[in-house]
């Protein structure tokens, strides 16, 4: 093992150490990147190693670097996003959208589990906020899915899996942040937009499709209720009118990027003025209501910058190092083809996802792979869905699963931990299904980008 390789492992094992020991993720980024610079400076300097790092090339150029990222315009679609998602959360959508469609679908076997399905898959495509999601989908369903008999490790799995989906379904700031990060034409954010719909509704079927199999299955699984409704044309208009408002937002939103009205960073103004009106029309905007959006999107577009400057500081020194390199040659030398390598990668983003979270996997993990990935003639398209695919069940996978503690925070006391772990076991299964379909069948990522932009 050479210097290089021998520093960036240490980089990379360091990093992990001080997660693991509790220390934040920001300051660890940057304080690992700065303790690695002042070695590779001293080697060079002092020991005259065999090492092309500079101090200049790296710490010197953070200025610009960071400069480049707070300057960028794609980045005020993040706050804007953020605060869209959170509004809608405050707005009484969800709460129209559980009782309306429960009218409708409360009297089939696993009914209440599909509805909260429907609504999740239309909040992931609204709010695009995974702890908003699944903190709301929890409180609005697991309590009358106990009162039900329904099953408690698929009542709180399914509750926790679908709030999920706002990670993937656009508009999703992952998916903005991935676009950052690829920084090619041809995984643009509306093409990763478009791309990402095929895949996420078809993640929400394959939920669905799990759901009345294994109620039909195991009758007391989800029992159908005894006192069922009667259903008339009110109730079918009641959803209609639940349904209409966020389906507007999201044709609105997306549309317009999608048609080339407005850029991403435009289409998400639209999305946060067409957040509070929803909820303006809903008696739901106070004072209090905007003060405390305006709070959680500052916290959470903070959270995202520190990391993103930690992760910048990370790179500019691993690249020093020799990091780029280095990932190269173990990719390419690894004893298989393309698709081998592809599937490696999606095995060690898959591995990584128990502990840490997306973002930091994007800003770090992203960058180093992309390029090689690409060079191999890759579809960049294509790749970056299997990526933002497999990102997704970090969120449910242990110790490190922040949906998992998401939804423990809204549980009823008899839904215990355990409950949650075998709950979203299946879901995972399910997500890991998906990415196999997406990888064995490309168009289902790349057909809808290329019918709207075509070649362009």
């Amino acid at each position: 093992m050479g210097l290089e390789q021998f520093l960036v492992l240490a980089m990379f094992a360091s990093f992990m150490g001080l997660l693991l020991a509790g220390f934040p993720v920001a300051w660890s980024l940057a304080g690992i990147g700065f303790l690695f610079a002042l070695i590779g400076h001293g080697l060079v300097e002092f020991f005259d190693a065999d090492l092309w790092f500079s101090w200049s090339g790296t710490i010197g150029a953070l200025d610009r670097r960071i400069y480049g990222i707070v300057a960028n315009e794609l980045m005020v679609a993040l706050p804007l996003f953020i605060f869209m998602g959170i509004m809608l959360d405050r707005s009484g959508i969800a709460e129209r959208l559980v009782h309306s469609l429960v009218r409708v679908l409360g009297g089939l076997r696993g009914g209440y589990a599909i509805t909260v399905v429907i609504v999740g898959v239309l909040l992931a495509a609204s709010t695009g906020i995974v702890g908003a999601s699944v903190v709301l989908l929890g409180m609005l369903s697991l309590g009358p899915m106990m009162r039900a008999k329904y099953d408690k490790c698929l009542a709180v799995g399914t509750a926790c899996s679908v709030g999920t989906l706002g990670i993937l379904v656009p508009p999703s700031i992952m998916l903005v942040l991935m676009a950052d990060r690829l920084g090619t034409p041809e995984a643009s954010v509306g093409r990763l937009f478009m791309a990402a719909l095929v895949p996420g509704v078809m993640l929400g079927l394959l939920y669905i499709a799990y759901i009345l199999i294994a109620a039909y299955l195991k009758k007391d699984l989800a029992p159908a209720p005894e006192d069922r409704e009667r259903l008339d044309a009110r109730a079918f208009l009641g959803v209609a009118k639940a349904v209409l408002p966020p389906l507007t937002l999201i044709l609105a939103v997306l549309g317009s990027i999608f048609t080339g009205f407005a850029t991403t960073t435009e289409a998400s103004a639209v999305g946060a003025l067409g957040a509070m009106l929803l909820a303006l029309a809903n008696r739901r905007l106070t004072l209090h209501t905007l003060r405390e959006a305006l709070y959680q999107t500052s916290r959470t577009t903070a959270f995202i910058f520190a990391i993103f400057i930690g992760a910048t500081v990370f790179a500019a020194v691993l690249r020093g190092l020799g990091g780029d390199d280095v990932v190269r040659l173990t990719l390419t030398g690894l004893p298989f083809g393309e698709t081998g390598i592809v599937l490696s990668i999606l095995l060690v983003v898959f591995l990584l996802g128990f502990f840490l979270d997306w973002v930091e996997i994007t800003l770090i993990i992203l960058p180093l792979v992309a390029p090689v990935v690409m060079s191999l003639g890759v579809d960049p398209l294509w790749f970056a869905m299997l990526f933002a695919i497999c990102l997704q069940t970090s969120f449910l996978t242990p110790p490190v699963g922040f949906a998992l503690f998401y939804i423990k925070g809204v549980c009823p006391p008899e839904i215990t931990t355990r409950h949650i772990y075998l709950g979203v076991a299946p879901f995972v299964a399910i997500q890991l299904l998906g990415l196999l379909l997406v990888f064995l069948y490309a168009p289902l990522a790349t057909w809808l980008p290329s019918e709207i932009y075509g070649g362009q």
